[in-house]
């Protein structure tokens, strides 16, 4: 298995030098949804419309006049993320503004849950934009309630220790690629160069763009701010976050393979969240981490042998 083509070189790459976000927002220290826009503005560019539902985002980018953005924002209920990036593509088309790229920006709580009837809707037409949900995996602006991106046995304010999370993570991605959209992706911060390749790609393919996300939330998670990067990269070491892409829906490619493997027990380790798990609840994560890393495999091996 190899890493794909358009993906650069760690040893040659560099961020793109333009900044689209100011300095000084309100985020928390560590917080992994303030890089992950920096780096996606880095790839899209200043012909951008962001659009942000309620979540983390919509505090950090400032109450208007203000804002950490040099691209417009538009500020937008909940649960309509995808419907009004819809009507911002349809408004430019009527324009005939063909270059602007519309991005919408939601957290997990409001793209699998609150959000999904739009978003469902939207990548069902097909609807030209970029919709990234950056998941920190709860409501982390409403005081940490568990949503249906919280990983199995985590600690949230609605799932304590005494009784924590006891259903598994959804599979939004599949969901996606389910829709027989053109581009669906996963991106994580440790990573730049294959997040910035993703975005750029998805800004050249017409249709609707689905990436996920993986941003830490040091106070939800109950992580050092200095670990944020470092989880990032054993999220994709123990295979609990792989990083791959999938073409119209059936066409998996592996992006990053890690040079090494590590234990899912180095990444729990170093959250507060998981602190109460016995060593059964680890062994068992581990076992299902394989089993969903030996699928995705199976998958990306499936169109190699296709291509042969």
């Amino acid at each position: 298995m190899t890493q794909l083509a358009t993906i650069p070189s760690t040893k040659n790459f560099a961020l793109p030098a333009e900044e689209l976000t100011y300095s000084g927002s309100v985020s928390c220290p560590g917080c992994g949804a303030a890089l992950a826009m920096r780096y996606a503005l880095k790839a899209l560019g200043n012909k951008t419309i962001v659009v942000i539902p309620a979540c983390c985002w919509s505090i950090i980018a400032g109450p208007f006049p203000y804002s950490s953005l040099k691209v417009p924002i538009y500020h937008t209920a909940f649960e309509t993320a995808a419907s009004l990036s819809s009507g911002i593509r349809a408004a430019l088309d009527v324009q005939g503004d063909t270059e602007t790229t519309v991005l919408a920006w939601a957290g997990d709580g409001g793209t699998f849950d609150i959000g999904f009837q739009a978003l469902s809707g939207a990548v069902e037409r097909n609807d030209d934009f970029i919709y990234t949900c950056y998941d920190n995996e709860a409501y982390m602006n409403t005081g940490i309630q568990r949503s249906s991106a919280t990983p199995w046995m985590a600690w949230t304010t609605t799932t304590p220790v005494e009784h924590p999370k006891d259903e598994p993570k959804k599979d939004m991605v599949a969901i996606m690629a389910a829709h027989r959209i053109p581009y669906t992706a996963t991106a994580t911060l440790a990573y730049p160069e294959d997040f910035i390749a993703k975005f750029k790609k998805a800004k050249s393919i017409r249709g609707a763009k689905f990436i996920h996300v993986l941003s830490p939330c040091p106070p939800g998670w109950k992580a050092e701010a200095s670990d944020s990067i470092r989880l990032t990269r054993l999220a994709v070491q123990s295979k609990v976050f792989p990083l791959y892409e999938i073409e119209n829906g059936e066409r998996y490619t592996i992006t990053v393979w890690p040079k090494k493997f590590v234990p899912v027990e180095e990444y729990l380790k170093l959250q507060g969240r998981f602190r109460h798990l016995t060593a059964e609840n680890i062994q068992a994560i581990q076992e299902r981490v394989d089993r969903e890393w030996e699928k995705l495999v199976k998958k990306a091996e499936g169109n190699e042998s296709a291509d042969a």
